[in-house]
């Protein structure tokens, strides 16, 4: 890893899904300490973004650096938070164990095989003890609450501890203390020095919580410090809409 080059940098990205055009032209770069909201409507692709740095989808266009190296050889250094939906919450297995199989070897790599386990049994704990889980550890995945499974995935994509979070609607259908949980942690990260990209629909929130927005509609249509995102036909143009007083309301913009 070098801790010289940024967590992340995309430039000029491109991806097709099913013969259209789904991304074009992104450019976006996420520094260490740094949150990043990555704001649009319902099929801007934000969850898409999110897959190519993955290597989940293909690209057709552009160039993704992490840590100065391409996905393919850096993936395992990311942490990921999926949508709820997307994990397979019916499998038979507990808490600890959900959080330990997201495990990869970097963290134990070149420990002796005496202390590996003891290695893990640290970063699961920790993890654990990060998102508040340390009473449920035991307790199998699909016995919890919606707000206990967002910290489940949240403490898988700590486990290995990353320099890069990618967090997809981290935020949405919880109750509130499990909001302001993971809003106190995400800013812990941030004051550790990680990076975090986050997909929301929570828009005051993003912008109570993020240091830049970046505003997606298949391409970057501005970025920018939230409090410089003040003129509404920069969000109007993002959303795709002609005008919406209920939108400009909600982020507090003047219309």
């Amino acid at each position: 890893m070098s801790e010289t080059s940024p967590p992340l940098v995309v430039n000029g990205l491109g991806v097709e899904l099913g013969g259209r055009k789904a991304l074009h032209d992104v450019d976006l770069r996420v520094d260490d300490g740094e949150i990043v909201g990555l704001i649009g409507p319902n099929g801007a692709g934000k969850t898409t973004l999110l897959r190519a740095v993955l290597t989940l989808v293909p690209t057709v266009a552009g160039q993704i650096t992490i840590e100065g190296r391409t996905p393919a050889k850096a993936r395992g250094t990311i942490g990921y938070v999926p949508q709820r939906h997307e994990f397979a919450w019916d499998f038979p297995i507990s808490v600890r164990n959900a959080v330990r199989s997201a495990l990869t070897n970097r963290v134990t790599q070149g420990s002796p095989r005496s202390r590996r386990r003891a290695a893990v049994h640290e970063v699961v704990t920790e993890a654990l003890r990060r998102v508040d889980l340390t009473a449920l550890g035991d307790r199998p995945i699909g016995e919890l609450s919606g707000g206990q499974r967002q910290r489940v995935l949240v403490a898988r994509a700590l486990v290995s501890r990353p320099r890069l979070l990618l967090l997809d609607e981290p935020f949405t259908g919880l109750d509130v203390p499990t909001q302001e949980l993971l809003t106190r942690l995400f800013g812990e990260l941030r004051g550790e020095g990680r990076a975090v990209l986050m997909t929301t629909h929570d828009l005051p929130s993003a912008a109570a919580m993020a240091d830049r927005l970046v505003l997606l509609n298949k391409t970057v249509v501005i970025a920018g410090p939230p409090e410089q995102l003040r003129e509404p036909s920069v969000w109007l143009r993002a959303f795709g809409v002609v005008a919406s007083e209920q939108l400009l309301h909600t982020l507090g913009v003047d219309s």
